[in-house]
């Protein structure tokens, strides 16, 4: 039982950071810290960008989770770090490497989920902070149009 729990922990606080990432990025991201978010949405060919930054600010909650869980005997902390690290890998692989092949690993996929995510992220590039400021969820019609284009 206790695994179990554990299991439900990792995926709850990975969900959970899809809406602090939404709201970091409407509200921090596109506003007080504009001055670091800014250079990301100038699309000049940099690898390293003042953005990046908040990888590193987001990196840390799930770091200090993760060390005092371990000290703690491997309680719930360690999960919730988990969690935030799992997510942060996944939004790292399809922002950077799959939306903006910072890295060159993946080439487009015919995959509805990441037509609809990466549609969605380049919208947002387009309309700036009009809309669409989730990372690994989109919008449900981006999804529809993902499905209307594939059954086509």
């Amino acid at each position: 039982m206790t695994f179990l729990l554990y299991i439900v922990i990792v995926i709850a606080s990975f969900f959970f950071m899809e809406f602090v990432a939404w709201f970091t990025h409407k509200y921090v991201m596109h506003g007080f810290l504009w001055i670091l978010h800014k250079d990301h949405h100038i699309r000049d060919g940099r690898k390293i960008e003042r953005n990046d930054l908040f990888a590193v600010i987001f990196a840390l909650p799930s770091i200090i989770l993760i060390i005092a869980g371990i000290n703690g005997s491997f309680d719930f902390r360690f999960y919730i770090g988990i969690g935030i690290a799992l997510y942060g890998t996944g939004y790292f692989l399809f922002h950077d490497v799959y939306v903006h092949q910072r890295v060159k690993l993946f080439k487009s996929y015919s995959n509805r989920y990441l037509s609809a995510i990466s549609e969605a992220h380049r919208d947002h590039h387009t309309y700036g902070s009009l809309k669409n400021y989730g990372f690994l969820i989109a919008p449900a019609a981006y999804y529809r149009k993902a499905y209307n284009r594939q059954k086509s």
